[in-house]
């Protein structure tokens, strides 16, 4: 049987009519370009996120970029980050014209590991990025205790990680700002590029709104050097009708992931996801790490069962940031779990078969490259 990595034909059927009218509405209303659709999203995404206030911006690289640049993080300044995330979390950092800076991660979550930032903190250093991966969020309380003490911002980068809670709360409305990816493969995708920006704080909402629109204030009235990262109308229509069935995929995301968990664990040679005790995972993305992981990805897909990897080479061992000075060796959780991961089918109407087939077909590939 073949069992496909993501199924975006079959997430959109049910809905094609419904997509269809909110088409219609926006060619109607001429709203293509900001406007009422996108308004009507970010209402609705804010309570959501139970937070004040959130900003359609053009991707989620955009969110994290605008937010730096909202805080006034520039040339000279340096932020806090992981190696283990999409180049995106960095690539934001550097177009302020600020260093990255990483810090390993924890070899449990594989996220942020907080007894890491204090030796990774400068007089320079301005902004911390903790990465929700895989839509399991952060420990944030003790880097927020950080952070304040150090009178430094924290923004989420939350693109993998809609609906999911720490302590109770979403994310996204735990720090000063959360970053939110659209893009069509995530748990809350659009029909293209977008993404937002969630915060409680209506000076830097004021200032992301200006940023996202060339600076301005009103038409033709620029108070400060922008760029033009507007939602589209498409976009926020899309969103809002999806926005209604996000809890319920994640819920059967979750009950996926139950399944995963109950088949591999204990099994020689796999290492399950563990979830935090204080969170609620949402499961964009289910890796596994396994030894001589490409030879058993290669079984998979000879098998047509559809897997991938998040992600083979750290951010700090990119050519782009060789310049930065980091030699394999430093940040060896992120590199060994690089080397290891493996990312499984993972979406919310994975049926009963497929999921065994996929399970099957692991355990099939672990006794063939074990031979």
């Amino acid at each position: 049987m073949k069992v496909p990595f993501l199924d975006l034909h079959t997430h959109h059927r049910a809905q094609r009519a419904e997509f269809s009218r909110a088409f219609e509405s926006v060619v109607d209303l001429g709203a293509f370009a900001g406007g009422k659709f996108v308004e009507e999203f970010e209402r609705d995404f804010a309570l959501y996120c139970h937070a004040d206030h959130a900003i359609g911006v053009g991707s989620g690289t955009d969110a994290l970029w605008l937010a730096l640049l909202a805080f006034g993080i520039g040339p000279g300044d340096e932020v806090i980050t992981v190696p283990n995330s999409f180049i995106a979390t960095a690539e934001a950092i550097s177009f302020t014209g600020a260093k990255p800076v990483f810090v390993d991660v924890d070899p449990i979550t594989y996220n942020m590991d907080p007894g890491a930032l204090e030796s990774a903190i400068t007089e320079r250093t301005r902004a911390i990025i903790p990465v929700h991966l895989f839509g399991q969020p952060a420990n944030m309380d003790p880097i927020l205790s950080i952070a304040r003490e150090r009178n430094l911002r924290v923004i989420e980068d939350a693109a993998q990680a809609h609906g999911a809670e720490y302590d109770g709360r979403r994310v996204g409305s735990l720090a000063d700002a959360g970053c939110f990816s659209f893009y069509p493969g995530k748990n809350l995708g659009a029909f293209g590029e977008g993404g937002a920006v969630v915060t409680n704080d209506v000076e830097l909402r004021d200032r992301i709104r200006k940023l996202r629109d060339h600076g301005q204030s009103k038409k033709y009235h620029h108070g400060v050097v922008g760029w033009n990262s507007r939602m589209d109308g498409i976009q926020g229509a899309v969103l809002q009708i999806k926005l209604r069935g996000l809890d319920e995929g994640n819920k059967l995301r979750h009950s996926h992931a139950l399944r995963y968990d109950e088949a591999f664990s204990g099994v020689d040679g796999i290492t399950v996801p563990e979830r935090g005790s204080n969170v609620g995972h949402v499961y964009h993305i289910y890796a596994i790490q396994v030894p001589q992981r490409d030879e058993i990805m290669r079984y998979l897909n000879s098998k047509e069962i559809g897997c991938g990897i998040h992600y083979p080479v750290p951010i700090h061992l990119q050519e782009a940031y060789r310049d930065l000075g980091y030699a394999r060796g430093a940040f060896p959780v992120a590199e060994r779990s690089a080397e290891r991961f493996l990312s499984l089918p993972m979406f919310p109407e994975l049926t009963h078969s497929q999921l065994d087939e996929v399970i099957e077909v692991v355990h099939d590939g672990l006794k063939s490259v074990g031979d």
